[in-house]
């Protein structure tokens, strides 16, 4: 076994240890295994969030990005940028309706807010949907990693089967809890490995003269990949990619984001983080900056393996083996977070009520089998999910009209309206992309969006009043059909029964 991959299988098994000791006591039911006790501070958000935003993309896509298309990468830093900017007013919001509700997904909010549990029910479906690519994603790209490094197959495959099995087991036993501890030694480890990066890479690529000289070889050598030029990358990709991908982080269209975000202690330490981590987002940068340095040093390939090539070429073998430990645990993270997102909505929202030792059993049972789909389909059939993965946030994005139109104390557009609207956005969605219809670059999301607009517009207008309901225009909140004893969040849940917080028709 070769250095590089004895050090990565060990750092990989240090994460999942992190992620162990997460757990404080055994989690009794879905909400505490899904969003502890609603009493993570400033320091615990923080890394979940920055540990949801640092995936596999990277280490591999950044900078593969950068290699071939120059600055259209940049496209990443202006979107998270933006979207931290949209969370700061959207995410108080929804948490003080999430804590008042008794929410634990992003279904519960559809669901509640529109009275309708058939609405929380295609939510939820949607989620699964386009979740499991996501987590096939990381575990693909990280078994790209280990292969490029080590130049072996085997071991890529090998690093995927261990980190799946790591990443469940440590999800099934803290839940939120072992999200937390890992995402702590994930990003400290990542922001340690992207410093050093920064500053070997360029002197050894290029000497004495670090970032200042890759950019002026570049310049000379090919000037327009210093901006936003012709191509498949062109100025229509980058801002329709910009707006679609901002928009979709910033409006908590993403369903795995919710439960991090509902186990929040309060707005503040929501805020404080949102005005703070587009800083962060400045270490992205430095992928760029080394997919640059691969044009310099014209490295072979399609781009993808450039960040870890150079990375080979500059550092001793048990140093490239951390690079590879960031990048996994850039997958691990992630991809567990992905799992809450999918086995909640599940056991939540597709379940009919029932006892929660069940419910904590089908949801134990959804981690396994969707980190085992996933698992599977990389090593079997990587290319399956391509298709799916071109969806997620284009598809995602179409959930946005529906979760601004009852984000206020009034509802703007009824059950029906918004429903009619997301089934044709996500339609058009699905046939731009797999019919590969050519939109001249404009991100098909942003065109499934604008036909969902105006469907839900169009619907609202000619059926202005909701269908009528046995049960009423407002369902039950979703913390009812799980009992909850007494307590605080018993106590607040029984208020906000009785409050006028729901949206009026």
């Amino acid at each position: 076994m070769s250095v590089v991959l004895a050090v990565s299988l060990l750092g990989m098994c240090a994460l999942a240890l992190c992620g162990f000791l997460g757990r404080t006591g055994r989690s009794a039911d879905l909400a505490e295994w899904a969003v502890g006790r609603r009493n993570f501070g400033t320091a615990a958000m923080w890394f979940l969030q920055a540990g949801e935003v640092f995936t596999t993309f990277s280490f591999l896509g950044i900078a593969g990005v950068a290699y071939t298309g120059g600055n259209a990468a940049t496209y990443a830093v202006v979107y998270l940028a933006l979207a931290f900017l949209l969370l700061y007013f959207v995410q108080p919001r929804l948490w003080r309706l999430g804590k008042d509700r008794g929410y634990l997904t992003q279904a519960d909010y559809f669901a509640d807010r529109y009275g309708s549990p058939l609405f929380g029910k295609v939510v939820a479906v949607i989620g699964l949907v386009f979740l499991l690519p996501y987590i096939q994603l990381q575990l693909t790209g990280l078994g790209m990693v280990v292969g490029l490094v080590t130049g072996s197959t085997a071991s890529g495959r090998l690093s995927m089967v261990l980190a799946s099995v790591l990443t469940a087991a440590f999800v099934l036993w803290s839940g939120i809890r072992g999200l937390k501890n890992s995402a702590y030694f994930k990003d400290v480890l990542t922001v340690g490995v992207i410093a050093v990066l920064a500053v070997v890479v360029p002197l050894h690529y290029v000497g004495g003269g670090g970032v200042g000289e890759v950019f002026r070889r570049v310049h000379e050598a090919q000037p327009q990949l210093l901006t936003v030029h012709g191509g498949a990358q062109d100025q229509v990709w980058w801002t329709t990619s910009v707006l679609v991908s901002a928009i979709a982080g910033g409006l908590m269209a993403t369903p795995h984001h919710w439960p991090p975000l509902m186990a929040a202690a309060g707005p503040r330490a929501i805020r404080t983080n949102n005005v703070f981590m587009p800083l962060y987002q400045v270490a992205l940068m430095i992928p760029i900056m080394i997919g640059l340095t691969g044009v310099v040093a014209k490295v072979d390939g399609d781009g993808d393996g450039v960040l870890l090539t150079l990375a080979q070429g500059a550092l001793p073998d048990w140093a490239t083996g951390l690079v590879v430990v960031a990048a996994a645990a850039s997958a691990m993270v992630p991809a567990g977070a992905m799992c809450i997102g999918i086995s909640t909505l599940v056991a939540q929202n597709l379940l009919p009520p029932g006892r929660e030792s069940a419910r904590m059993r089908v949801n134990h049972s959804v981690v396994v089998l969707a980190i085992g789909l996933a698992l599977t389909l990389g090593i079997l059939r990587p290319g399956l999910l391509a298709d799916l993965q071109l969806l997620t946030v284009s598809g995602f994005i179409q959930l946005v009209p529906g979760l601004l139109a009852v984000l206020g104390a009034r509802r703007l557009l009824t059950a029906r309206a918004a429903l009619a609207g997301l089934a044709a956005g996500e339609g058009v969605v699905v046939w731009l992309t797999l019919a590969e219809v050519d939109v001249r670059h404009v991100n098909a999301g942003l065109v499934g969006l604008a036909v969902n607009l105006t469907v839900a517009v169009l619907v609202q207008l000619l059926f202005p009043h909701p269908a009528p309901s046995r049960t009423g225009d407002s369902a039950p909140a979703p913390h009812r059909a799980s009992a909850p004893g007494p307590g605080p969040d018993g106590a607040v849940a029984a208020a906000a029964r009785r409050s006028d917080e729901s949206p009026r028709g």
